[in-house]
């Protein structure tokens, strides 16, 4: 068996497998189907400071090789998640990463502050694909000012593994991935999901609520790969790869192209046991191809 433990920060995984946010709930829901304890990391849904109601129906809808959705972060808030969900998974045998959202540098920065006081979350993931609600609703991430801003209030109170998870939705990410990195990023995570709409054409409208949602599925890995090996080679902090990986063969392009770990998305939605079936096929392609651990393939890509 290959080694597949890794590290993201200070941050160890005892493999590079995590699930993306959002489509994994807060890891109880999938506990029937799947050991959590064998998985490298959960990342549960969004948290922000203040409870969320999302937006309204439909919010979800299946494209051609993936899906839209604008759920719009519905949560209960950062209150609720430390006094009930926390003590429900704060006993796992694995990294439960809590992913923060806002409205502002304060709201993330507070948010953070609460998530820092808890002693079995080693890490946050930052959604800098927030509008910014000073600033006319564009979201933090597509500036290196508006990422900067945020990772630099946060970086203030968090004092953890800090990875921020950056928006595709840019001119050039690397730029974005190094203004990060500046303001004090243990790492990266990318990509988030790409902008789309889909018209139902009998009714004439779009099939969301809001017009337009985030893309995400098979149909956007090639877009990820591409943007993790740019970001790889602009930054010398670990890179977290996501975007479309069904497979452990999807999962290696991810790694080749520099990416330290990887996380699993749309595709819990269709087997919710698909994170150990991809650790498993890495392992095997591994062996199968003479490496002793997961460190021989990352990066390998020029």
């Amino acid at each position: 068996m290959a080694k597949l433990n890794v590290n993201i920060g200070a941050l160890a995984l005892k493999n590079p497998v995590m699930t993306a946010s959002g489509t994994f709930g807060y890891g109880l829901e999938f506990q029937d189907f799947v050991p959590l304890n064998e998985i490298g990391g959960i990342i549960v849904k969004g948290t922000t400071l203040h409870p969320r109601e999302g937006n309204d129906y439909p919010r979800m809808a299946e494209t051609t090789g993936g899906m839209l959705n604008c759920v719009g972060l519905q949560n209960k808030g950062v209150d609720y998640f430390c006094e009930h969900i926390y003590p429900q998974i704060n006993d796992l045998k694995t990294n439960v990463i809590v992913n923060v959202s806002g409205s502002s540098p304060e709201d993330y920065a507070e948010c953070a502050a609460c998530i820092d006081a808890l002693e079995h979350i080693p890490a946050i993931e930052l959604n800098i694909s927030c509008p910014n609600v000073r600033d006319g609703g564009m979201a933090f991430g597509v500036t290196c000012q508006g990422a900067e801003s945020v990772v630099r209030a946060v970086r203030q109170r968090y004092h953890k593994t800090l990875i921020v998870k950056l928006s595709p939705n840019v001119t050039n990410i690397a730029d974005i991935a190094r203004s990060c990195e500046a303001q004090g990023a243990d790492s990266v995570s990318l990509i988030n999901t790409l902008m789309g709409m889909s018209i139902d054409i009998e009714r004439r409208r779009s099939r969301l609520s809001i017009g337009t949602g985030g893309l995400s599925g098979p149909c956007v890995k090639p877009v990820a790969v591409r943007m993790v090996w740019q970001v790889a080679k602009a930054v010398n902090i670990p890179v977290v790869g996501l975007g479309g990986i069904m497979t452990a063969e999807d999962a290696i392009e991810f790694f080749m192209a520099g990416a330290t770990a990887i996380e699993i998305g749309t595709a819990n939605f269709l087997d919710p046991a698909i994170t150990l079936k991809v650790r498993d096929g890495i392992n095997r392609w591994l062996d199968s191809h003479g490496c002793q651990s997961i460190q021989e393939i990352i990066g390998v890509v020029e």
